[in-house]
C-alpha cells in the first residue's frame, strides 16, 4: 500500500538529522518520484543535493538509500540554493506587485503584494530585500527601483521598513555578560602570548526557519496599487499542491510559470556567507533567477500560495503563504 503524504512527512522528520549530514545534500522533502526522467504518481522522499557523484566517489555512509522503511528515494540535482538578490524600471505615479524594490543597502528585489493589518496597507517582500538580511531598523529606506536598477536619491524612496521576521543562522549576540567579559579575558591573554586567535562570544539558538519575510510602509498608500503586474489582484490566498502549476512577477524574469516539485522540504539557504535552515518549505521547477526575491507565487485562479525567496538554476524556494501571513499579522489585499 503506498504511503500517504502525512506518513511519508513523519518518516522524513525522524530520518532528517541523517540525511542532511550526507555529503552534498542540500534538502529533503516529497514528491513524486522520477522514473527514465518521466514523473510518475508514485510519492517518494525527495533528497536534493548540490550535484550527483557517482556512489564510487562516495563513502558508504553518505550514500543515499533506494528507499527509507519501504518509501523510495529519489535524489535530484538542485545546485546550491542561494538567497535570491539581483536589476529594472521606475514606476511611478503608483507602483505595482512584481517590480523591483529594495532597501537601500542591497542590490534589487522585488515587490511581491499589498497586505493589510486593519486599515494600514504594507508592501510585503522579504527579509532579505526588505531589511537587509536582519541589518535593517524600522524607519529605513525602502527604494523602487531598488539599487542596483539605479534608485539611489529621496526621489525614489517609497516606503520605510516596518517590520521583519528575523532569520535565525543558528547563533546571535550573547545576552549573558559573563561571556563577553570572558572572551575579553582570554582574548587579552592571547595577545600577551602573541597569539593571532581571537574569540567571539555567541549564543547558540534553534537556527531554523519557515519564511522570509518583511514589510514595508509606503509614504502614502496611493503610492502602490494590489494588481500584480502581469497578473491582476489576487483573488484570495491557497495551498499549494504536488504537481500544482504555479505563477509570478518578479524584477528579473518578470512573468513566468512552474510546476511544485516538492512540499514540507527541509533545505539549507546560502546567504552569501552564513547558511540559515529552513523547514516546511515548497520546491517549485525553475522559475526565477537573481532579483526575482520577494515575488509572489499563485496558483492559475490567482490565489497567493507563497512567497518566493531562493533558488537555483535548477529549482526555486518558496515560503507557504500562511506562514508568512501569520508571522506578520496580516492578510493579502485582494480583488
Amino acid at each position: 500500500m503506498e504511503s500517504s503524504v502525512v506518513q511519508i512527512a513523519a518518516l522524513k522528520q525522524r530520518y532528517l538529522p541523517n540525511l542532511l549530514a550526507r555529503r552534498n545534500v542540500v534538502g529533503c522533502g516529497i514528491g513524486y518520484k522520477v522514473r527514465e526522467g518521466q514523473r510518475t504518481n508514485e510519492l517518494s522522499l525527495v533528497i536534493s543535493v548540490t550535484h550527483k557523484v557517482h556512489p564510487s566517489a562516495l563513502m558508504a555512509e553518505d550514500l543515499i538509500p533506494a528507499q527509507v522503511e519501504g518509501v523510495p528515494t529519489d535524489v535530484v540535482e538542485l545546485g546550491v540554493l542561494r538567497a535570491f538578490q539581483g536589476s529594472r524600471d521606475r514606476w511611478r505615479p503608483t507602483v505595482p506587485p512584481g517590480v523591483s524594490i529594495g532597501h537601500i543597502r542591497i542590490s534589487a528585489g522585488t515587490f511581491g503584494c499589498l497586505v493589510r493589518r486593519g486599515s494600514e496597507l504594507f508592501i510585503l517582500s522579504n527579509n532579505h530585500v526588505l531589511a537587509d538580511t536582519n541589518k535593517g531598523k524600522p524607519g529605513d529606506p525602502i527604494l523602487q527601483p531598488g539599487p542596483a536598477d539605479h534608485g539611489t536619491g529621496i526621489i525614489d524612496v517609497i516606503a520605510t521598513l516596518e517590520e521583519f521576521v528575523p532569520l535565525d543562522f543558528g547563533t546571535t549576540e550573547p545576552e549573558c555578560p559573563i561571556a563577553g567579559l570572558l572572551a575579553t579575558g582570554l582574548n587579552t591573554l592571547a595577545e600577551l602570548v602573541g597569539s593571532q586567535h581571537r574569540l567571539e562570544p555567541v549564543r547558540r539558538t534553534p537556527g531554523v526557519n519557515r519564511v522570509d519575510a518583511a514589510l514595508a510602509r509606503p509614504m502614502s498608500a496611493d503610492l502602490v496599487r494590489p494588481d500584480i503586474l502581469g497578473i491582476g489582484v489576487p483573488t484570495g490566498i491557497g495551498e499549494a499542491t504536488l504537481g500544482m502549476v504555479v505563477q509570478k512577477s518578479g524584477r528579473t524574469t518578470g512573468y513566468t510559470t512552474g510546476i511544485i516539485t516538492q512540499i514540507d522540504a527541509t533545505v539549507r539557504i546560502d546567504y552569501y556567507g552564513p547558511s540559515a535552515l529552513f523547514e516546511g518549505q515548497l520546491i517549485a521547477s525553475p522559475m526565477s533567477q537573481p532579483g526575482d526575491s520577494g515575488s509572489a507565487v499563485l496558483d492559475p485562479e490567482r490565489r497567493v500560495v507563497g512567497l518566493l525567496f531562493a533558488g537555483s538554476d535548477a529549482a526555486t524556494l518558496i515560503n507557504p503563504i500562511t506562514d508568512v501571513l501569520t508571522a506578520l499579522r496580516v492578510e493579502v489585499v485582494t480583488a
